[in-house]
């Protein structure tokens, strides 16, 4: 608990047996209420891993759904369960899970409904090994990003997230993509309904069992940060409607 407030921990998982361990010992269950993994059809014995731990809450896709699939189904389970706030972890240990004190801390007060660790406040990005065109692309996707949601983000592209449930309950994650690009949509809606986002400096490590999209698949990525930008801009503007900007 944070005060009086659930705390749910969610890992969208994918081949992560060998890092499943560092970071699962690293969450603060002191003040966690539940961790729940949703294994999109791993390969390896991420399951098993799981189970070995004592995660509670473990749910598996029978066929692989996709990253965007996997945090959906995260969602719901931790709506179902009665959280407060969610915070979203990879369970590839790229991101410190020793954040998720001052992430749910932040939404506790109320001041902001979003909580992003980002990993370009503070250099952490290059310091923990962003290959150097990765830093780039997100640069200049953020700044794009930032003229077009009329925002002054340091970055849109971190995966971990923290969220109040109001958030998790009015924006309609459902009816975003299943691939990577979840993550920008469900930020465009988020910022398009006015909800509060804070931020806070994340170090990052970057290694060779640290998840990471290829350069064509990257390329697929920016292109739809690229249509979703547009898209939010002109939906604020009038100029045309989308499902995407529609509260449940």
């Amino acid at each position: 608990m944070i005060g009086d407030k659930k705390l749910i921990v969610v890992l969208p998982s994918y081949n992560a047996a060998c890092t499943l361990n560092r970071t699962y010992s690293e969450i603060p269950l002191n003040i966690v209420d539940e961790v729940i993994l949703v294994d999109d059809h791993s390969l390896d014995n991420t399951v098993e891993m799981a189970r070995n731990l004592g995660i509670k809450h473990i749910l598996v896709h029978q066929k692989n759904k996709g990253y965007g699939g996997n945090q959906k189904t995260c969602y719901d389970k931790a709506l179902a369960l009665g959280a407060d706030i969610v915070i979203m972890l990879h369970p590839d240990y790229q991101y410190t899970p020793l954040l998720i004190a001052p992430m749910a801390s932040i939404i506790s007060t109320g001041l902001y409904q979003v909580v992003l660790a980002s990993r370009i406040l503070g250099n952490g990005a290059i310091q923990g090994g962003m290959p150097v065109y990765k830093y780039i692309a997100n640069r200049l996707l953020t700044f794009f990003e930032n003229i077009l949601l009329g925002q002054k983000l340091s970055e849109y592209h971190t995966g971990y997230r923290a969220f109040s449930r109001e958030v998790l309950e009015h924006v309609d994650y459902h009816n975003l993509s299943d691939d990577f690009v979840f993550d920008n949509q469900m930020l465009s809606q988020i910022i398009y309904f006015n909800y509060r986002i804070a931020e806070i400096s994340c170090p990052t490590k970057y290694f060779e069992e640290a998840s990471s999209i290829n350069l064509k698949r990257s390329i697929v990525y920016a292109l739809g940060v690229i249509k979703t930008s547009v898209k939010h801009r002109l939906c604020k503007w009038g100029m045309m409607t989308d499902g995407m900007y529609k509260m449940h």
